[in-house]
């Protein structure tokens, strides 16, 4: 920046600046700008040497660009040359002469505010403190400098700092390039307080935008910053002290007279003293509000107080918090993700978004690229709040735990009466089976006829319509889907299947002492497309596997147009018309499918490669029928067993008559429980190729760059950019951005309108030592090899191993074939893999949070689908 002389100005005092210069400053700089003009704020003194010092002094050095030229070819794997380079970086930065202009700028600045004065020099990166990224301590600050020459040379090693081992490992793990990034330096006056620490104004455990949470410890903050101290903690709400932890505060941090700082051990009384009183704390903590609405989001402050007035020292944005969903009022809410029980928590991007919420029943609020719904409306009465747990303990135990320490709390939601039990099923199920429906196999088969000729409907229908009118068919299409999804017909045949799976395991369990008997009942059941869809990739492979030269093709292609290249092989025409017919039916599925914008197998058909080369290898010709036919006599003999043990007891003939009347009703019905999701995807995905027309055309108009952008629009930014020819690609670039962040981020299953994450525990005792505690959704005990797999693209499995992932949607189904038992972090009782793992005899605990940090590939577990634990052999 130029002054009035016209020359650069390498120089900006903290009244001169404000989040505008960003780029001059670094984000440190640029906040102590923004704090310097906020009324009632105090800052000490200071000013920042520019960016564009550090480019002049550093930039044109050939040495430090050879070496950077290095570093970029590295990633942050390789520690042992990012170590060698940036060691070198550093000294070749620091025997830098800083140039005279610069070095007369400083002097000035000495000299207005004394230049033996104790200082702070501290780094400022213009990649650091942003909203979305915190490089805090990832360049170096130095404390109590006395002197010009010893604040020139601090100068310089402060520039050096951007290239310690931490920041460079740091811009490479969260894409920043080392090019990019330049360094400000800001010189502040010290301040010698008797206590400092760090004040959140939102609380970092927990996320409650409403809490503030204060750490405290006497001297200097970097006895706290650097781990030396336990701080104390304070948490404030609603200008009331909620919680205090008073820590034994062994040692501080004071500065020397003559420059630099030591560490000293404190008087035994100090130690358990409260550094802060309540008064203090109530006080700095109106501060750190204020400086929060300032900036417009929660901050994470750096403060200290001398003389009872509290300095503030910096302030950045906290980038941990996952994001509030949008609300458009000031009442109280709670909201459950959408992710966890569609089990699908990776981000959506936003034509994905706008587009499932089209679908839904009910609103659904975004926040960090995921769906939630908010269930306060169901929480208002003692009766909705029994049944939306009950509910919510069928998706997610996790979920309903942490709905119940939320109730009993009493802090956000009126308690529960007293004789209206929070988590109580009202009633043991009744003896005598009540269906809402008929037992009739046709009921299912006439659902599945129907939504299948609606699907053929929509394809030929979609094929002539383009333009603006494209959207409006698609939205007149979805109201048709809803409709249908809600007919009576269909949610008596799901209710009937899932209150069947109930009674069978209540009153078999109360009967004859056997748990979850519904699950080897379940095998091997008609109608259920999930499961189908594994077992006809088996079949896929039978048409393979006779044909070596073809196997080995598979073996090594990448190539998507490999269905073209087959028909080259002998047996390839076979293979081609077997895939063609599989996509045909099963083509609109994928990883993350609820998300229109995710690449689906008829997209791409390469991705099944994998799957059909693991049945070739696992298993034999026929293994389709097979592995059904053992399903559906494993099914039949617990249904014999289970009857001539309930002849022998009182009623037995009446009691065995009703369990074999209900195993029917859920035998007939419980594979239809999968078809409603199949129809939806199905109706997605032709609305997708329509869409991507219109993206071709766009493309073709030069209206968009890449087709994909239009994925960052929601649907009615997408038609209106139809309609107009024209789009916002700063809008699209933001969104790019954020979903880049969105992506890092890890979703709550319960958040309220405070921020505050929820969470929830499995309450179970008698567990082996060192037991990894889930929910069992299917029955049964294997060991094996644990295969921790986040990608189903990176997927080798063999017959013996224990498939260990995040969560399986019903894209994962074919690798169900391969595997004998499942571990996810995400699921319930009713969702997709604990469907399809009981269908398929898989002994699977799911909603083990964490599972796949704790659980190592290779490791050898055991999966107890029974109990609901895993342990590590």
């Amino acid at each position: 920046m130029k002054n009035i002389t016209g020359k650069t100005s390498f120089t900006f005092s903290f009244q001169a600046i404000d989040k505008t210069k960003l780029i001059l400053v670094g984000g440190k700089g640029a906040n102590l700008g923004e704090l310097s003009h906020i009324n009632g704020i105090n800052v000490p003194e200071g000013f920042c040497i520019s960016t564009e010092a550090y480019k002049m002094a550093v930039e044109n050095n050939p040495s430090v660009n050879n070496l950077l030229k290095q570093l970029s070819y590295l990633k942050s794997d390789n520690r042992d040359k990012i170590i060698a380079l940036s060691s070198e970086i550093r000294q070749n930065i620091e025997s830098i002469t800083i140039p005279q202009s610069i070095q007369d700028e400083v002097t000035h600045f000495l000299s207005i505010f004394g230049e033996n004065t104790p200082y702070a020099v501290r780094s400022s990166a213009t990649a650091e403190d942003l909203p979305t990224a915190s490089f805090a301590g990832q360049q170096d600050t130095y404390l109590n400098i006395i002197g010009k020459q010893s604040i020139l040379k601090h100068i310089s090693k402060c520039w050096a700092s951007l290239f310690t081992e931490r920041a460079v490992v740091y811009r490479m793990q969260n894409g920043f390039s080392h090019h990019a990034v330049y360094l400000s330096v800001v010189v502040q006056k010290m301040v010698f307080p008797q206590v400092s620490g760090i004040l959140f104004t939102a609380d970092p455990v927990t996320s409650n935008r409403k809490t503030l949470s204060i750490d405290a410890s006497f001297g200097l903050g970097e006895a706290l910053v650097s781990g030396l101290v336990n701080a104390d903690n304070y948490k404030v709400r609603n200008a009331e002290i909620i919680n205090k932890m008073v820590s034994a505060k062994k040692l501080a941090i004071d500065a020397l007279k003559e420059g630099g700082t030591y560490e000293h051990p404190l008087a035994p009384e100090q130690q358990t003293t409260q550094a802060l009183t309540d008064k203090q704390i109530l006080s700095l903590a109106r501060i750190g509000q204020k400086i929060a609405d300032h900036f417009g989001q929660p901050q994470d402050i750096e403060w200290c107080m001398a003389d009872d007035t509290f300095y503030i020292v910096q302030s950045r944005p906290i980038t941990t918090l996952f994001p509030v969903p949008e609300a458009t009022d000031q009442e109280k809410h709670v909201y459950v993700s959408v992710g966890h029980q569609q089990m699908m928590t990776d981000p959506m991007r936003p034509l994905g978004l706008s587009l499932w919420q089209l679908t839904a029943f009910r609103p659904m609020f975004k926040a960090g690229g995921r769906l939630f719904v908010d269930i306060m409306p169901n929480l208002v009465t003692p009766v909705q709040r029994t049944a939306i747990l009950n509910a919510m303990g069928q998706h997610d135990p996790l979920i309903k735990d942490a709905l119940v320490t939320l109730i009993e709390r009493g802090d956000f939601l009126e308690p529960i009466p007293a004789d209206e039990p929070v988590s109580a099923n009202k009633n043991s199920l009744p003896e005598a089976f009540q269906s809402p429906i008929e037992d009739n196999s046709a009921i299912a088969n006439d659902l599945i006829n129907r939504s299948e000729a609606s699907v053929k409907e929509l394809k030929h229908n979609i094929e002539s319509i383009s333009g603006e009118a494209l959207f409006d068919f698609i939205l007149e299409d979805l109201q048709k889907l809803r409709k249908s999804l809600l007919e009576p017909k269909s949610m008596e045949v799901i209710m009937a299947a899932i209150n069947a799976s109930a009674w069978l395991n209540e009153k078999i369990a109360s009967w004859l002492g056997e748990k979850n008997v519904a699950d080897t009942l379940s095998q091997s059941v008609p109608n259920n497309i999930t499961s189908a869809m594994g077992l006809e990739l088996l079949d896929v492979a039978d048409v393979i596997r006779p044909y070596p030269d073809l196997i080995a093709y598979l073996q090594q292609t990448k190539n998507d147009d490999f269905l073209t290249e087959i028909t080259n092989f002998n047996g390839g025409k076979e293979a081609q018309q077997a895939i063609y017919a599989y996509l045909n039916k099963y083509g609109m599925r994928c990883v993350g499918e609820i998300d229109v914008t995710r690449t689906r197998w008829s997209e791409k058909p390469a991705i099944l490669i994998p799957m059909i080369l693991g049945n070739i290898k696992n298993f034999g010709a026929g293994a389709s029928k097979q592995k059904f036919e053992q399903g559906r006599q494993e099914a039949l003999k617990k249904e014999q067993e289970l009857l001539a043990k309930l002849r022998l007891l009182p009623d037995g003939e009446q009691k065995a008559s009703e369990v074999a009347r209900v195993i029917g009703i859920l035998r007939n019905f419980i594979g239809y429980r999968e078809y409603p999701k199949y129809s939806i995807i199905s109706h997605l995905s032709v609305y997708k190729q329509g869409l991507m027309k219109e993206a071709q055309r766009l493309q073709e108009e030069e209206v968009i760059y890449e087709k994909e952008d239009v994925f960052f629009l929601t649907f009615d930014e997408f038609r209106e950019t139809v309609r107009t020819g024209q789009v916002n690609y700063a809008l699209i670039q933001n969104r790019k951005n954020e979903f880049s962040k969105y992506e890092k981020q890890t979703p709550p299953r319960v958040i309220t309108s405070d921020g505050e994450i929820i969470t929830g525990k499995y309450k179970r005792e008698n567990l082996p030592a060192g037991a990894i505690v889930g929910l069992p959704v299917s029955s049964g005990i294997v060991e094996g090899r644990a295969r921790v797999i986040l990608n189903i693209e990176d997927a080798v499995l063999e017959e013996e191993d224990i498939l260990v992932t995040s969560f399986t949607d019903p894209s994962w189904t074919p690798l169900f074939v391969s595997i004998k038992g499942l571990v996810t972090e995400v699921g319930g009782l009713m969702t997709h893999g604990a469907v399809i793992a009981r269908e398929y005899g898989l002994p699977a605990v799911v909603g083990v949070e964490n599972v796949t940090h704790l659980i190592k590939d290779g490791q050898r577990i055991r999966v107890n689908g029974t109990d609901g634990y895993v342990e590590i052999l």
